[in-house]
């Protein structure tokens, strides 16, 4: 059976386009405390002494917007001299508006719904914007993710907990992971090439901050992955000292591959951060991981791909499509049927189901969406293997 080489990255929350999906998570998450049906498109932009955050937002409760972008960049590690970039004294400038009533109207009032005459509530939610999403699980680890991305993920935590646990100190809040993982057919067999740049003071030597970020970040995040040949490399175009908002700009909604699958699968393009759950770029990704984590946890299939369509206004999808890649025990046309039968995809339903009006995505904004075993995220849930199995049969 052929070798073939997948590789994905992540970012630590330090890196500029991180802290703008903090940022933005962190004010709706503010609004959301005392306002969980407020609707929330928030996005941010930040550079060099200065973040500036706009967008749409219609809520019944008050935001003070620097306070919560000062408190997140201190939060990250943004508190400290020589780092070009300091929560206390960066410019914070709020360009926010209230959301289009075009638009609330859709959301609100569901422009069609499955019976002229129901009195459904969650019929009368409409998608908040049209669009397609897709969810994707397989059969790689314990948490149904791709393993690059999972071990990606595991590296990009490592170095922020070594930096604010103290474990290597000379590490600065800015970072990057890439794992390339070996596979034989469907099946990874080990860990090909691990990349690591890591922001550093400027005093430490790169042979040095080589051995300690390879014996406290690598193996402990790779572990058994790892083997004789396994390529490390360490901050491999030399120093890093200039990082951050000092040396990139950020922005929301720029790191869509590193929140979902690390490649894996297909991507419908929508960022998630800052926005609230009646835009399905969010609510209706989430679903979509939930179906296809329960295709995969059901044993019906060792990977699967869920997308879903919707148009705004309307509650029920447009259309649902579910792809196993050959690896399904029933035909794909038959578990799509089994799908539509076990899970309400509505926007109102899917809000309902995994209880999303509540401030729970500030923690999300690095490290995935998916496959996060530090957080009780209901999309991973796996409670719905039985009746889609019946569904099924």
């Amino acid at each position: 059976m052929n070798r073939i080489l997948l590789t994905s990255e992540s970012v630590t929350e330090g890196h500029p386009d991180k802290i703008a999906d903090r940022v933005s998570d962190a004010v709706l998450d503010t609004i959301l405390t005392d306002d969980p049906t407020a609707h929330v498109a928030c996005e941010t932009f930040l550079t060099t002494g200065m973040v500036l955050v706009g967008g749409e937002i219609t809520t019944s409760t008050y935001v003070d917007v620097p306070t919560v972008v000062r408190r997140v960049l201190q939060s990250i590690g943004y508190d400290q001299p020589g780092l070009g970039f300091h929560f206390q004294d960066c410019a914070v400038l709020s360009a926010i508006k209230e959301q289009s009533m075009d638009i609330k109207g859709a959301v609100n009032h569901a422009s069609e719904v499955r019976d002229a005459h129901s009195t459904d509530a969650l019929d009368q939610i409409g998608a908040g914007d049209q669009g397609i999403v897709f969810g994707y699980a397989r059969s790689d680890t314990d948490q149904l993710m791709p393993l690059p991305i999972e071990l990606a993920h595991r590296l990009a935590m490592r170095l922020t907990e070594a930096r604010k646990a103290g474990v290597l100190p000379f590490l600065r809040p800015d970072g990057k992971s890439q794992v390339t993982v070996e596979y034989e057919g469907d099946r990874p067999l080990r860990a090909a090439t691990v990349l690591i740049a890591a922001q550093h003071d400027p005093e430490i030597e790169q042979p040095e901050l080589r051995r300690q970020i390879v014996e406290h970040v690598v193996r402990p995040a790779v572990g058994t992955w790892l083997d004789e040949e396994t390529e490390i490399l360490v901050n491999s175009s030399g120093r890093f000292v200039i990082g951050g908002p000092a040396s990139d700009a950020g922005m929301t909604g720029r790191k869509i591959i590193v929140d979902t699958y690390g490649g894996f699968g297909s991507h419908g393009g929508g960022a998630f951060s800052g926005k609230d759950p009646t835009k399905v770029d969010r609510s209706g990704s989430y679903m979509a991981r939930y179906v296809a984590k329960n295709i995969v946890a059901s044993g019906l299939a060792t990977q699967a791909e869920v997308q879903i369509a919707y148009a705004i206004g309307r509650a029920a999808p447009l259309a649902v499509h579910v792809d196993t890649f050959g690896t399904g025990t029933v035909a794909d046309a038959a578990l799509q049927e089994a799908v539509l039968k076990t899970f309400d995809l509505r926007p109102g339903a899917i809000m309902e189901e995994l209880d999303l009006r509540r401030p729970i995505y500030e923690p999300l904004s690095a490290y995935g969406h998916f496959g996060r075993t530090d957080l009780d995220l209901p999309w991973e849930r796996t409670d719905r293997t039985d009746p889609l199995r019946r569904a099924a049969a």
